[in-house]
């Protein structure tokens, strides 16, 4: 079998739409058995008490690259076949500390919002809100920021291939660098739960 399963007509694009659909709620599910549904909880990475999201999301990206290398190496997956965004690193870092500010003030990330919503909170619900008011603002004033938004293309897509290293190396660093992560949230944490029992 190969995959991705739709580009290969494996299954119908019905159906993987259905098993993301399947998967999207099971990743909601567990978002909110760990309490990232919760506004508190999120806020705790910014204050540094509670890292929580920033080790559940490492732990996902580090969970699928281990799982595609190993697909890709025993020929059950084809990589390029992947579907990824072209990087434009400068626009891209202006969102995401657009995007950071309005996580830092909400409490929420777009995902979570749902999550939030999903569960009756009427803070996600506020938040989905300005979601939408920040998409449509950002619409009306696309064609002046256009020339903008397409700059600074970055060609090479993948980190192995602006560093011209082999997947697999690349695979092994981003693990040295969560494990070094994990760590380093795990001395942060009990700094942070010693100062606050003083």
């Amino acid at each position: 079998m190969n995959m991705p399963l739709a580009p290969y007509e494996v299954i119908s694009s019905g159906l993987n739409l259905f098993f993301a659909l399947i998967i999207g709620i099971a990743f909601g599910f567990i978002l909110e058995r760990g309490g990232l549904g919760n506004a508190k909880k999120l806020i705790g990475q910014f204050t540094l008490t509670d890292l929580t999201v920033f080790k559940v999301m490492f732990t996902a990206i580090v969970t699928v690259m281990i799982g595609l290398f190993f697909l890709s190496a025993f020929g059950l997956a084809n990589l390029e076949l992947i579907s990824n965004s072209d990087t434009y690193w400068i626009p891209q870092i202006l969102g995401g500390l657009i995007l950071g500010v309005g996580f830092a003030v909400a409490g929420y990330c777009p995902g979570t919002t749902i999550v939030g919503m999903a569960t009756g909170k009427l803070d996600a619900l506020a938040s989905f809100l300005g979601l939408i008011f920040g998409s449509l603002v950002f619409v009306a004033i696309f064609d002046w920021i256009e020339d903008f938004y397409w700059s600074t293309h970055l060609k090479n897509d993948h980190f192995s291939q602006v560093f011209a290293i082999e997947f697999g190396t690349s695979v092994f660093i981003v693990i040295c660098i969560a494990i070094l992560g994990f760590i380093t949230a795990e001395i942060i944490e009990s700094k942070s739960r010693g100062s606050t029992q003083k």
